[in-house]
């Protein structure tokens, strides 16, 4: 591995992609939630749907240009010429490479979930477009980390894809309801909205952290080659450490939102456990903004097993 500029670019490239498109995962689903008491233009719930909407397209936008960045870093790295030059070299690498294929479909899959957010009605054929792009875009990612050594049809890009999804729900009900969302049902009189969503995006949650916890399960092992020396000796390792510090960070915020605050938020409806929520809501959100810091750091670091030789 050779921290240079153009490796920092593919980290921080990275890094943008797993926001954004958690972000725009994560926005999607509240928007859902919310269609119903937020469609009048006079409900309580109007601004916090106002925000999902725009969130999923903030997302949307952002994740189609860290897409083309991390393209243009991509292709610098594998043909050793500077960021300029590799304008020429990106047709070669899309036509060429394992590389341009899962990007292909995850840069499909982002501008498809680009039309569908900014789609003036909404319908059972956008629902279905919008994920379908959603599933697109995480199939690309897998494709584009260390999974792909397996070979593109194989256990480890199925897992990886799935561990994708899950993540961009968990992290991605944490981000943008912590951010952007649940901030804006803060008042009484969407009181019930807010409790009613905090129970979904809880519920949700809980059923994809599970997913998110056997899919890295699966990773960490593959990664390490089953050794726990290779943690423990190799950069890679170290970066998994700290995320794993991270993900048991956000484990247990979630656990006091669920268990604590949110119990205590249904029995009183008071404005104090309405903060107490979204407060902690908001440090989730910002633990995960480090998880996928961690996450980009990884699928750019020689894996455990690979370093041990």
């Amino acid at each position: 591995m050779n921290v240079d500029g153009l490796w920092i670019g593919q980290v921080a490239m990275t890094a943008l992609m797993n926001i954004a498109f958690a972000f725009a995962v994560g926005s999607a689903l509240l928007a859902a939630w919310l269609a119903k008491d937020g469609g009048q233009k006079v409900a309580p719930a109007r601004p916090a749907l106002l925000r999902a909407q725009r969130s999923l397209v903030t997302g949307a936008v952002v994740l189609v240009l860290a897409d083309l960045g991390w393209l243009i870093y991509q292709s610098a790295t594998m043909s050793g010429v500077g960021l300029p030059e590799a304008l020429g070299v990106v047709p070669s690498v899309l036509t060429q490479t394992h590389v341009g294929f899962a990007w292909s479909i995850a840069f499909g899959g982002a501008l498809v979930l680009l039309l569908t957010s900014v789609a003036s009605h909404e319908g059972v054929l956008r629902n279905a477009l919008l994920w379908l792009a959603v599933i697109a875009v995480a199939a690309g990612k897998a494709g584009l980390g260390h999974a792909a050594d397996a070979g593109i049809a194989s256990a480890a890009i199925a897992m990886q894809t799935l561990h994708v999804l899950v993540t961009g729900v968990w992290g991605g009900l944490a981000l943008s309801s912590g951010l952007a969302v649940l901030p804006a049902l803060d008042t009484s009189t969407a009181r019930g909205v807010l409790i009613r969503t905090a129970g979904q995006v809880s519920s949700l949650s809980l059923v994809a952290v599970v997913f998110v916890l056997l899919t890295g399960v699966f990773n960490a092992v593959r990664g390490s080659g089953g050794s726990f020396e290779a943690i423990d000796a190799s950069t890679w390792g170290h970066v998994l450490t700290l995320k794993l510090a991270l993900v048991a960070l956000a484990l247990v915020l979630g656990g006091l939102n669920r268990f604590s605050a949110l119990p205590r938020l249904r029995r009183t409806a008071s404005t104090m456990d309405a903060h107490t929520f979204n407060n902690v809501m908001y440090l989730e959100a910002l633990a995960m903004l480090g998880i996928f810091v961690a996450a980009a750091v990884l699928s750019h670091s020689i894996p455990g097993f690979a370093a041990m030789g």
